[in-house]
């Protein structure tokens, strides 16, 4: 027998690589493990040595999963899931829900929807907290990092499982106390733009402004749609900004009708193995409930 079939794998050995899986790094693994670096170490070639295969690539940047260590991260995930699904029943009485969920959105979305969604279900499950990431990237749920991705998009990653939960229709707007009263105002040059544009080049409102206004160069580029917003209510001047948000900000104006091509949807997100914990998924339908926008 060879040294791959003598090996037995433990449900330890599955914790620490999917640990290093997720997290591309000695230094990473350790702190998700509580543990030190040179443990890790060993410990992943003590596995290694016993499965006569290598799990990872090692250079400068960090530890690369090859596809065995992909493959056992996996079963290390349904691992994980069940653990905490045993935990979670013994710990707590019929009907409540408990422990931390990990939501993953923009700021944008989370000022406007899901932090207001939150409190409610917060005051029914008062043993839930909550881990709130705001940032514009999607790749912490494929890695596990979060639970639940709340992201406007029209196109949702293929490997994430979710429902649309209604359009995110947007419009120009200016404060209203600017002299910018009206949209011919802005078609006549009269108007300062606040845009994302370095931050978020590839955003609809971005895309709009420059099949529209192609000449227009903004006065204030900012990094985040919740800043484009604080700015046109400052009135330094004019901005896209979605309906929801602008919604009850009676200091703004709404210039335009919906820019029908500018429109995305709403995704609420998760991954196929968090669905189905009861914490993850007591969260999920309250978020579907609380925020559907047609």
């Amino acid at each position: 027998m060879n040294a791959q079939t003598q090996y037995r794998l433990s449900a330890t050995d599955l914790q620490l690589l999917l640990a290093l899986v997720r997290a591309g790094t000695l230094a990473g693994a350790a702190e998700r493990l509580g543990l030190d670096g040179s443990t890790v170490f060993r410990a992943v070639q003590r596995v290694e040595r016993g499965l006569g295969l290598p799990l990872f690539v090692r250079s400068r940047s960090g530890y690369a999963a090859t596809e065995l260590a992909q493959q056992l991260a996996e079963q290390g995930e349904q691992l994980e899931a069940v653990l905490e699904t045993a935990r979670s029943a013994a710990q707590q009485l019929p009907g409540q829900v408990s422990g931390t969920v990990r939501i993953s959105t923009t700021d944008t979305i989370l000022h406007g929807l899901v932090a207001p969604a939150l409190k409610a279900l917060h005051a029914q499950h008062p043993q839930l907290s909550f881990e709130l990431h705001a940032g514009n990237e999607l790749a912490s749920l494929t890695r596990r990092d979060t639970d639940i991705a709340v992201r406007a998009t029209r196109r949702p990653p293929q490997h994430l499982v979710g429902r649309c939960l209604g359009p995110i229709d947007v419009a120009l707007f200016a404060a209203g106390k600017s002299a910018i009263k009206h949209y011919a105002d802005v078609e006549a040059g009269k108007a300062d733009w606040i845009a994302p544009d370095d931050a978020l080049p590839e955003h609809p409102s971005v895309q709009w402004r420059k099949r529209h206004f192609p000449r227009v160069r903004p006065a204030y580029r900012v990094n985040s749609i919740l800043s484009v917003m604080e700015l046109v209510s400052l009135g330094l001047g004019v901005g896209v900004l979605p309906l929801f948000l602008a919604r009850g900000q009676p200091q703004l104006r709404q210039l335009t009708e919906v820019l029908e091509d500018c429109r995305t949807e709403l995704w609420l997100l998760t991954h196929p193995e968090s669905r189905h914990l009861r914490r993850v998924a007591a969260v999920y339908a309250h978020l579907a409930r609380s925020m559907a926008l047609a």
